[in-house]
């Protein structure tokens, strides 16, 4: 039998810092999305629990820094979060941005195979993999 997963209020004061009800907000809402979400996303789903833009953006920060949370900048100059999943995702995951309207979508399964790795070994350390083009619903228009 496995342990039960931590709850997020416990996950933020296993981190060292307090489980206030804006954190607790804050990861919830990131922990729900299934794809990583900038500063003003996150503003607007926290909203309607009395947070404002620049508490969201400091929770966003904190989190980050105790590494609950991932920001990511995927090429368009907007900071994008998403909440860590596991402790055995050691850099992240692929992502896939379109070109045309901007969404972006995680690619949980996608990894580099065992001789991609070895060889940009030779050059330095992967950490991120970025994917761009076309999305199903822009790439058929």
């Amino acid at each position: 039998m496995t342990a039960p997963l931590p709850s997020v209020k416990d996950l933020i004061r296993q981190s060292g810092l307090r489980a206030t009800p804006a954190r607790i907000a804050t990861l919830d809402c990131l922990r729900e999305s299934d794809s990583p979400l900038t500063h003003a996303e996150v503003a607007d789903q926290v909203s309607d629990r009395g947070i404002d833009k620049a508490t969201a953006f400091r929770n966003l920060n904190d989190l980050t820094d105790v590494g609950l949370v991932r920001r990511t900048e995927l090429g368009d100059h907007v900071w994008r979060f998403e909440a860590v999943r596991g402790e055995s995702e050691d850099g992240g995951h692929p992502h896939f941005l379109c070109v045309d309207c901007g969404t972006v979508s995680c690619l949980d399964d996608v990894k580099l195979t065992a001789g991609s790795l070895r060889h940009s070994a030779k050059v330095g350390e992967i950490t991120e993999i970025l994917l761009r083009g076309h999305c199903n619903d822009c790439g058929n228009a």
